[in-house]
């Protein structure tokens, strides 16, 4: 059973974000990284760089497939995760601590078209 967690925002591709203030730090979740395998790369945009809520910005690479990242959000990233440059599979030992990118968002109604915890674990469960 993949971990879920209250509180977070999550997308149908599987991409969370966890928001303190104007802030948005997005990642992949516990199920992603379970349907992945064993992550070896991760691709990240640049620092300054503007994300696109439905548009991509990086990849995931495992050793079973690669899937890109789509931003739940739009924003400008203002800080990415330089631990996964060195050690990507710190994505598998804990999803939801190691955050891809962190980024300023420019629009907080976005959120609105994310799913919860309880609506999130309701969309993996009947996906299987």
């Amino acid at each position: 059973m993949s971990k879920v967690i209250e509180g977070l925002y999550y997308s149908e591709s599987h991409e969370y974000v966890k928001v303190e203030g104007e802030y948005g730090y997005v990642g992949i979740t516990d199920f992603a990284q379970h349907e992945l395998g064993n992550v070896v790369y991760v691709d990240m945009p640049d620092v300054d760089d503007d994300v696109t809520a439905g548009e991509d910005f990086g990849a995931v690479e495992s050793v079973k497939a690669a899937s890109d990242l789509i931003s739940p959000v739009s924003g400008v990233v203002v800080e990415v995760n330089e631990a996964l440059g060195d050690e990507p599979e710190l994505i598998n030992k804990d999803a939801f601590a190691n955050w891809i990118i962190k980024v300023k968002l420019s629009d907080m109604s976005e959120l609105d078209e994310l799913m919860d915890a309880a609506a999130y674990t309701a969309f993996i469960e009947s996906n299987k």
